[in-house]
């Protein structure tokens, strides 16, 4: 199997697929999380220009990253440093950016959205577009597979010799796992045992649990099938996800406690009483 095509032209134009299929990411992460803030009763009239900083930060960030952790490489040749069409986006630097540009924008322009709230539906959409990203991205650039193997699942990628592990499709597939876990607990939590729709409650869960998911995945992804002994960028790499494991963690303790005290004020409603959406505590 020869190499995927990682970029084409139109006339003199060359365009690459790496960069069509984040561009296509980006556009389902809006329409998505979009829709999601329309179901739960929040409006999303500031939402645009709000998702193309954050797509900004998430760029720059997930560059300064990968730049970071392979300095020595793009010290010899600094006008690779732009070359995001060639691949070499860290996940972890553009979320370093990226989610603290989110949440301060978010609170200027829709203060009737807490954080809290916010980052518990932005999770899954995170998920959803990390495993459609892990397709349309990686899958599609130069040198997007993982260590050398003679498996019979092993494919050629552009300026990798000999087979490769087919990380992207891996982690395409661990992220969708973790999506519809997400979304199985969100269900789950937005409604009492009797079927009656539960509001109000204490978030956090569905952010920290992604978080510890998320984390696991991306370190053990790098020990088993990317990293290289020795090599910087890949210890970056899993001590960061160590470290979003820990943070997911700390989360979840803090949010069990406070669950146990809203659970012990709050009962399922009676059902012939209206249910209206209440504002989710930050």
């Amino acid at each position: 199997m020869r190499p995927i095509p990682v970029a084409f032209h139109i006339g003199p134009l060359e365009v690459h697929t790496y960069g069509i299929g984040l561009a296509l990411t980006f556009w389902f992460g809006f329409v998505y999380f979009e829709r999601r803030l329309r179901k739960h009763g929040y409006p999303t009239d500031w939402l645009v220009p709000v998702f193309l900083w954050i797509i900004f930060a998430a760029i720059v960030g997930a560059r300064a990253m990968h730049v970071l952790s392979n300095l020595s490489t793009y010290t010899q040749h600094p006008g690779d440093i732009l070359a995001v069409w060639q691949g070499g986006l860290s996940s972890f630097g553009g979320l370093l950016l990226a989610v603290p540009v989110g949440i301060v924008l978010t609170r200027r322009r829709c203060p009737e959205l807490p954080i809290a709230r916010a980052l518990d539906l932005a999770v899954p959409v995170l998920l959803a577009c990390w495993a459609m990203g892990r397709l349309l991205g990686p899958q599609l650039m130069v040198a997007g597979g993982g260590h050398p193997t003679h498996q019979w699942f092993g494919m050629y990628y552009a300026n990798q010799p000999g087979r490769r592990l087919p990380v992207p499709i891996f982690q395409a597939l661990e992220d969708f796992a973790v999506y519809l876990i997400l979304i199985a607990m969100e269900r789950r939590l937005d409604r009492w045992p009797d079927g009656t729709r539960r509001v109000g409650y204490p978030c956090g869960l569905v952010l920290g649990t992604g978080m510890v998911l998320w984390g696991i995945e991306r370190t053990l992804d790098e020990h088993l099938w990317l990293g290289e002994d020795g090599r910087v960028g890949s210890a970056l790499v899993q001590v960061a996800g160590l470290l979003l494991v820990a943070g997911g963690a700390v989360i979840l303790v803090r949010t069990r406690s406070r669950w146990k005290e809203w659970l012990a004020t709050h009962h399922a409603p009676d059902p012939g009483a209206p249910l209206r959406e209440a504002e989710q505590p930050a």
